[in-house]
């Protein structure tokens, strides 16, 4: 840990490791739109101890406890999104990860995003146009955005990158067809996922959070 007056923009909650190791592993969680950190913070207890967990807050406010990495309006066949806000918080959530450096313990080359919704939409965008930040990726019930994908770098630069993707097949907010065509797009990147599918709506229910922390338990041995 660097000591500096850099203090991370984005609000956040955090759990200490409850098993302390040489190298702490760090997992970031992001929530949905209009949700907030508080709502991701209810998995910490359950994720693997020897993890630093911080749950961030999205920086637009939409309504009081109410925040979102960006706004979209969702349509049966398409959503529209405000790019300029996405591209925003993928480059703040980027910074963010920087300046957590600077007043948490924790291994650079071990950092993990976990998002459900939006929140694992960002994690999409981040990691895979930032490859070299992050170890691995937990998304829940989100999509890749096609205005993402001119910037995801090269297969080279993400062999090493590590993901796990959950959706309900029922999901009525974001279509169970947004995980099967992210999917065929990593694999098309020469990426192998762990893809996991549950007969639910746009929710995570223990069985999803259950694989998503072995899953997490597995990556830090």
């Amino acid at each position: 840990m660097i000591t500096t007056d850099k203090k991370p923009s984005l609000h956040y909650l955090v759990r200490q490791p409850k098993i302390k190791t040489e190298k702490t592993p760090l997992v970031i969680l992001m929530h949905g739109v209009g949700s907030n950190e508080q709502n991701m913070f209810s998995f910490a207890d359950a994720l693997p101890e020897n993890f630093l967990v911080v749950s961030a807050r999205g920086p637009l406010t939409l309504r009081p406890n109410g925040y979102a990495w960006f706004q979209a309006q969702i349509m049966p066949d398409r959503s529209i999104i405000n790019e300029e806000q996405a591209e925003n918080s993928r480059k703040e959530i980027i910074q963010f990860i920087d300046d957590l450096k600077n007043v948490e313990d924790f291994d650079e080359e071990q950092v993990y995003l976990m998002g459900f919704s939006q929140g694992g939409i960002m994690s999409y965008s981040v990691a895979l146009t930032e490859p070299e930040k992050i170890k691995g990726i937990a998304v829940m019930s989100g999509r890749l955005l096609s205005e993402v994908r001119p910037l995801i770098v090269s297969d080279e630069r993400l062999k090493k990158l590590n993901i796990f993707v959950s959706h309900g097949t029922h999901d009525s907010v974001l279509k169970f067809g947004y995980a099967t065509d992210a999917i065929d797009y990593l694999h098309s990147k020469g990426l192998q996922p762990e893809f996991h599918q549950y007969p639910e709506d746009h929710t995570v229910n223990q069985q999803m959070l259950g694989d998503v922390v072995k899953w997490l338990s597995n990556q830090s041995k």
